[in-house]
């Protein structure tokens, strides 16, 4: 008689990280949004596309932010456990920080 492993847990690091990386995308855009108004330099950096200005750079970190963490994030986590509340506020906290930076209150105090 065989034993088959009949263990159907499913890991949750690569969960936490997808969420995880979320967050740190959308914190990216609000600190590139806020960033752009501080520093000329930085908002001529992300001007990629004329006709769209500095926003084109501002989404493009940000995704490229977020496909970095996952990817990091991911490897790290693959093959753990990860208390999916603590990822979901560590997730909220990130949002919260770039929405924070691309409230029009916030970075036009720096204008």
């Amino acid at each position: 008689m065989t034993t088959q492993n009949t263990d159907t847990s499913v890991k949750t690091g690569p969960i936490a990280a997808a969420i995880i990386s979320s967050g740190i995308g959308s914190m990216f855009i609000g600190l590139m949004t806020t960033g752009a108004v501080l520093s000329p330099g930085l908002k001529n950096l992300l001007n990629l596309w004329n006709p769209a200005g500095p926003l084109t750079g501002k989404t493009t970190v940000g995704i490229l932010a977020w496909l970095i963490s996952w990817f990091f994030l991911n490897s790290s986590l693959k093959d753990k456990d990860y208390e999916l509340n603590k990822a979901f506020i560590l997730t909220l906290i990130l949002l919260g920080i770039g929405f924070f930076f691309t409230f029009p209150l916030v970075f036009e105090a720096f204008e």
